[in-house]
Formats: C-alpha cells, structure tokens, sequence
C-alpha cells in the first residue's frame, strides 16, 4: 500500500501544487512586511534549489558533493524553504498548517521511494545515506568514500543548472510576490 500511495504522491504533486497555489492566493493576506520577512526563506530557498541544480546528475551518477555533501534532498530543503516562507508572507496559520500536510502526505513517500531507486541503482548509496542526512543538512559537509576511486568530483556546473530550468523557481516566485503585492493593493 505505501509503494501504491508513493507512486501516486509522484504523479500528483505538481498538480496538487497548483491546487495548493490556487488555496494559497484565496486565503493569502499578505502586508508588504510579511512579504519582505519571507524574503528569509524564500532567498536562502531559492538559492539552493539553483546550486544544487548546478550540481545533479539525475538518474546518471549519485552526486554526494556540493549541497549533497549536507543534505541528500536539497531541492526539496529549498522548495521547503521558499513555501513556507511564502507561507509567512500570507500571515495564515491555515496556510501553514494545510502546507505541513501536504509536504508529510506528498514529499516524505516520494523521498523514500527515491531513495528505494537510488539504492537499488547506485552501490555507494548505503554508505552516503548514513554519512548525510535525509533533510536536515549537516553543518559541514560528509566525506563519504566512493567504490570508484576514480570516480570524478564534480564542482557547480551552470550548463546543468540550465538544463535543470531552475530559473523557472526564480520567475515563479517573481510571479507570486507580484501577485501578492497587487492584493495588496486592490485591498487599499
């Protein structure tokens, strides 16, 4: 049933962020210093989506330097952080609490089933999951020993950060603020 329910947590979240989105703006009521205090969030969410995108080789390698030296799941730390620091900026605890859910009943079986795939794909994810932390990241990046001690290191790659169109988190959350700040100003 758990691998039934991942599966279908993989299909729907995209779309159930668009649902969320829509709830979102219905039930938003932002100031403009809600909006800079979410500036926090968002920022620091938003720059690490785009370096670890910079980083990742889906599907292709199990990448454990740059931001995954910390985190093994740091575009998903950087969505975190980018929603709910728009959850901050709409001042609704509703928001916030419909938001925990969704991220506990979509995110964390799509992890797992991530994680499932990427151990059965890559023989040094034993040793990488229990040197870096699932969310949380670790303060000073892990030295995980790689089975391939050939095997290339590789640094920030912008082409991949490219090929990724992480900028699109960049222009979405442009969007919202831009949104935000005209309820704003239709409300006065």
């Amino acid at each position: 049933m758990a691998a039934d329910w991942s599966r279908i947590a993989r299909r729907i979240r995209v779309p159930m962020g668009f649902v969320f989105a829509g709830v979102y703006l219905w039930l938003a009521r932002p100031t403009f210093i809600s909006m800079a205090w979410s500036l926090l969030l968002v920022l620091p969410g938003l720059w690490l989506r785009g370096y670890a995108a910079g980083y990742v080789k889906k599907n292709a390698e199990l990448t454990m330097t740059g931001p995954y030296a910390h985190t093994r799941n740091p575009l998903y730390v950087g969505s975190m952080l980018i929603a709910f620091g728009f959850a901050a900026a709409s001042k609704s605890i509703v928001i916030v609490l419909l938001l925990a859910a969704l991220f506990a009943i979509i995110y964390i079986p799509v992890i797992r089933s991530e994680e499932e795939f990427l151990r059965a794909k890559f023989a040094d994810f034993d040793a990488y999951a229990a040197s870096v932390p699932r969310l949380l990241p670790r303060l000073r990046a892990a030295q995980v020993v790689h089975s391939e001690p050939d095997r290339e290191q590789g640094g920030f790659s912008l082409p991949l950060y490219r090929k990724h169109r992480e900028y699109n988190a960049l222009m979405g959350a442009t969007a919202i603020y831009a949104v935000l700040a005209l309820r704003i100003f239709f409300k006065h």
